[in-house]
């Protein structure tokens, strides 16, 4: 019954390290839209000046 809890516990952690990277990836894929989305901003507001 030890194996069985071990390998549950293992389970659980592993899902929460990956919903923890996938929340890292998340943030960093929010500044990079963000960084893009003022970049084209920019360059729109240069042409029509």
């Amino acid at each position: 019954m030890k194996y069985v809890w071990a390998a549950y516990s293992l389970v659980w952690i592993a899902i929460f390290a990956y919903t923890l990277l996938l929340g890292s990836r998340q943030r960093k894929l929010e500044r990079e839209l963000f960084s893009l989305q003022k970049a084209v901003g920019d360059l729109l507001g240069k042409k029509t000046s």
